[in-house]
């Protein structure tokens, strides 16, 4: 077999897609598959598992001791306009009484 050829069984094995390694399965993955279900896990939801944007209202399903503060923000509080955080389990907000606060997504439902 000529030197040139192995290349080319590889090239067409391969296709258009680049493969990454994915450390969980040991496996090598196309990059676009990989890249989908990052897509997906990286989506908001609320306690009910109702998606989550920014914007929405909120409320709160039980009672929160605000760290720092003598506060606690009462179950049923209505939290407007929230705003998506890098993280899909936080939720970035602000309340009357305290401003930058970072709520997780797992206290919250969708008003």
């Amino acid at each position: 077999m000529p030197v040139g050829d192995w290349r080319k069984g590889i090239e067409a094995m391969a296709g258009d897609d680049d493969y990454v390694y994915d450390e969980e399965s040991g496996e090598w993955r196309p990059a676009s598959e990989m890249a989908a279900e990052a897509a997906a896990a990286s989506v908001a939801r609320d306690a009910s598992g109702n998606l989550l944007a920014d914007g929405d209202s909120v409320v709160l399903v039980k009672d929160l001791k605000v760290k720092g503060t003598s506060t606690t923000l009462k179950q049923g509080t209505v939290i407007r306009s929230i705003r998506l955080t890098a993280n899909p389990e936080e939720v970035d907000c602000r309340h009357d009484a305290i401003r930058g606060l970072v709520l997780r997504t797992e206290f919250l439902r969708k008003r």
